[in-house]
């Protein structure tokens, strides 16, 4: 036994490896990892990435999907005391090296080919950027095109031979509790991404908070649909099994057969995600040709999330604990969470009360002329508060007051029992289908569109995504432009989940005396 929680993430590895020992650890396809075996692939990794020159400190970057190869590139950064880097696997070539060219990252493993998609092509097309010495081309799809200098996954265990599994131990036992473990980017009102730093007590403390609201433990096999490169994936799927010895099945992409038949044939306990993950289960017309009586925990968030929806979790799928969420990533990933015991209206209309050592409040309240309620900005404050921005100075300044609260930009209000509720967002941020969307990015990218005069974007409700985005165009003059043509022009520069997916063309935009875009009259008027 340890004298409290281990507080970094390699120590938390040779814990599992230590207590849970031949039980299964990851299960990808025919791939089988027990907690020991798992322990040993991460120490290979973690040697061949000692031999390639990766030093403590050093950032390392994830551009891949939901595969073992993930977990084990992810630990094996931290047991080498590297700080990891999740790239959005929805992100175009640009916005994957914005991340690769600003933490310097001295590594990247990047998957191959894979759904028509070339992402290390795509890297190397860019001429502005260089590329990392070391890159590891994670085998998820067909082969692709590769210099003599990139390593295939198989490679690792070659170089790792340079590098004794002593050396490798030394420097898993000099990471320290407030070292670096990831940087998790997230775009704000200015349009550019900031990088969110954490340390790995924060990421396990969190994480191990999240796995106490759901009962976790050596008994839930876990199917992980929610990417890793998100902290609901990665933290609350990866480090949440690694300190509860949990089985991780990770699953590439959501389809609802794949995840019914994953649920039937592995018995998972344990299924985590946003609501349409839920809402495609309950509809599909298939669901009674799987068994998913093992289902035990979800946790949904991130979007609306109707009360009806939560009883028909309870009831037709028949799981024991369905709770909701909030949480952001300069708060290490979390914030709040309901309860085991809350009932349904609480789980769907509440994001619950606070974990992991956060303290809640409402600045600059007022009444809300919809509910009657105090509501305000959502302030945290808490040891698992992010360190700070990276190489951002003034932004951490805005977002840290000298208080240590955290401001969240999210408007929201605390019934009597501390259940947050959250109403609005200042930033303006939408949730398309699980992921957080930043107008002021997409309206970036529309202004460089030739005959954009100005530009407004909106979240709209969605059924299946639960938001997309709607833009007002203003063209100017003497120029023509169609709906297809601007979202074509912001396919091409943005992630998908950012394209508007309707858009209207306006003669001018509602503004105040200010010069604010009134996006709450788009809202009334259009949507």
């Amino acid at each position: 036994m340890t004298d409290g929680p281990v507080q970094t993430t390699p120590a938390a590895l040779q814990f599992a490896a230590k207590t849970f020992d031949d039980a299964e650890a990851i299960v990808d396809g025919a791939l089988r990892l027990t907690w020991t075996q798992l322990l040993d692939e991460v120490q290979t990794a973690a040697r061949a990435l000692i031999a390639r020159g990766v030093e403590h400190g050093d950032r390392v970057a994830i551009w891949a999907p939901n595969t073992y190869h993930w977990v084990i590139a992810a630990l094996a950064t931290h047991y080498v005391g590297g700080t990891v880097i999740p790239i959005n696997t929805r992100y175009t070539a640009d916005e994957a090296a914005d991340l690769i060219t600003r933490t310097h990252a001295t590594a990247l493993f990047v998957s191959g080919p894979f759904l028509g998609n070339d992402r290390l092509a795509q890297l190397r097309a860019l001429p502005a950027l260089t590329l990392p010495d070391t890159i590891v081309v994670v085998p998820v799809g067909e082969p692709g095109v590769t210099n003599d200098t990139d390593l295939a996954w198989t490679d690792l265990a070659e170089f790792a031979r340079a590098v004794s599994p002593t050396e490798a131990d030394e420097r898993a036992v000099a990471v320290r509790p407030d070292d670096l473990s990831d940087i998790l980017f997230t775009s704000g009102t200015t349009g550019r991404s900031k990088g969110a730093m954490c340390a790995h007590r924060q990421s396990l403390a969190t994480s191990r908070a999240w796995a106490e609201c759901g009962l976790l433990d050596s008994n839930d096999r876990y199917l992980i649909i929610n990417p890793f490169f998100h902290s609901f994936g990665y933290k609350a799927g990866i480090l949440a099994c690694v300190q509860t010895g949990a089985t991780m099945v990770p699953q590439l992409v959501f389809d609802v057969d794949t995840a019914m038949r994953n649920v039937a044939d592995h018995r998972i306990t344990v299924l985590p995600g946003p609501p349409t993950i839920f809402q495609s289960i309950l509809d599909s017309p298939t669901r009674a040709d799987y068994d998913l009586s093992s289902l035990r925990f979800a946790v949904t968030g991130a979007a609306v999330v109707p009360v009806a929806m939560i009883e028909r979790m309870q009831s037709e799928l028949d799981f024991d604990i369905v709770l909701t969420a909030y949480g952001l990533s300069e708060g290490a990933g979390f914030g709040t969470m309901c309860r085991p015991d809350d009932d349904a209206v609480t789980v769907a209309t509440t994001c619950g009360r606070a974990i992991a050592d956060f303290e809640v409040r409402i600045d600059s309240a007022e009444a809300s002329e919809a509910t009657g309620e105090i509501c305000g900005e959502v302030l945290l404050r808490g040891p698992n508060v992010m360190l700070g921005y990276l190489d951002d100075p003034e932004n951490t300044a805005k977002a840290i007051d000298p208080d240590g609260w955290l401001h969240t930009g999210d408007v929201g209000s605390l019934d009597d029992r501390g259940n947050l509720t959250i109403t609005d967002r200042l930033k303006d941020m939408y949730i398309a289908g699980g992921f957080n969307v930043y107008p002021a990015e997409v309206e970036q990218a529309l202004a460089r569109l030739d005959g954009v005069a100005d530009s407004a974007v909106i979240g709209i409700p969605d059924d299946r995504l639960g938001e997309v985005g709607r833009a007002f165009v203003v063209t100017r003059p003497g120029h023509t432009l169609t709906e297809d043509q601007v979202i074509a022009y912001a396919k091409e520069k943005v992630a998908n989940f950012k394209v508007p997916r309707s858009v209207v063309f306006l003669d001018v935009l509602p503004r105040n005396a200010g010069g604010k875009v009134l996006k709450r009259e788009l809202r009334q008027e259009h949507s």
